[in-house]
């Protein structure tokens, strides 16, 4: 049995370069990994072949059959090492909120491929498992390796950046989805900005300026979706003597940076006594520190 973390990323630029031939589009995006994760245990199972059992009791809206992505991790991972399969179980201990634009899911795929990794002992390097992630998600092999990564292309393409500053993050997840073809749309009727976002907090990286890298927060899709829920999260994180604030990903979950601890603890607990517009409560999680690290094993 192997265990493994599988932490949640955040986006901290989000810049749409155009749509492809191909359909899909080019993007250039800053990506950093939270403190905030699951924990996917993987075991083998009695019997023959390669049945895959998942449970996720978290959350019983999260399929546990063929659709999970964990499963299309173990048989991309069956595939690539040619490995006889064995049946498998795979519980994941879910805290990553699903439909947020934190990569949950992808996150739980990658931790698989290297939990079966260290099962069948294939001494993967993780250029390898990387590649095997790549295989069944554009933002997996990422979740594999963690840190602070430039992406670009269609988000395959990698980048390790210098590591951001120590703070803490607060995340907050309102009950509302976004459209990804929507937005992706929506990007597409705009004219060019003419500069990325993403060039600007790179070099604040670098400067190790925290104060000035939460300025350059950017999330296309936030900006052409002009959602109120998202916006009024952001107005409280504000508030709240935040840095600075963003929509991660394709949404719908919204995090801020803070420098201070007691701050940032203040903020989660003003999120978490407000109501949204439909009335419903947000999942508001505890401040998580950024890491250095993609998936490890406990």
């Amino acid at each position: 049995m192997i265990t493994v973390k599988a932490p949640a990323k955040i986006n901290l630029t989000l810049d749409i370069l155009g749509k492809r031939p191909d359909g899909y589009h080019n993007v250039a995006m800053v990506m950093q990994t939270v403190s905030l994760y699951d924990t996917v245990t993987v075991d083998f199972a009695e019997g023959e072949g390669d049945a895959v059992a998942v449970s996720c009791p978290a959350y019983p809206d999260v399929p546990c059959d063929e659709r999970n992505i964990v499963c299309k991790a173990a048989r991309a991972f069956y595939k690539q090492t040619e490995v006889a399969p064995r049946p498998l179980t795979i519980h994941v201990d879910k805290q990553i909120p699903t439909q947020a634009g934190l990569a949950g899911g992808s996150s739980d795929g990658a931790a698989v491929v290297l939990a079966l990794n260290q099962l069948y002992e294939t001494h993967l390097t993780m250029k390898e498992m990387a590649d095997i992630c790549s295989r069944f998600g554009s933002d997996v092999p990422f979740c594999l390796l963690g840190g602070t990564m430039l992406a670009t292309e269609t988000g395959t393409t990698l980048k390790k950046l210098a590591s951001m500053p120590k703070c803490h993050i607060v995340i907050c997840k309102p009950e509302i989805s976004v459209s990804t073809a929507e937005a992706y749309a929506r990007c597409d009727a705009r004219p060019p900005k003419g500069f990325l976002y993403t060039d600007e907090l790179i070099k604040r990286l670098y400067s190790r300026d925290i104060r000035g890298l939460s300025t350059c927060l950017y999330n296309e899709f936030e900006q052409v979706m002009e959602l109120d829920e998202i916006n009024e999260i952001k107005r409280t994180m504000l508030g709240a003597k935040a840095l600075g604030a963003s929509m991660s990903g394709s949404g719908s979950a919204v995090y801020a940076i803070f420098n201070n601890e007691k701050k940032a603890q203040n903020c989660v607990n003003i999120l978490k006594e407000k109501p949204s517009n439909t009335r419903r409560r947000s999942k508001c999680g505890s401040s998580h520190q950024p890491t250095k690290e993609g998936c490890c094993i406990q």
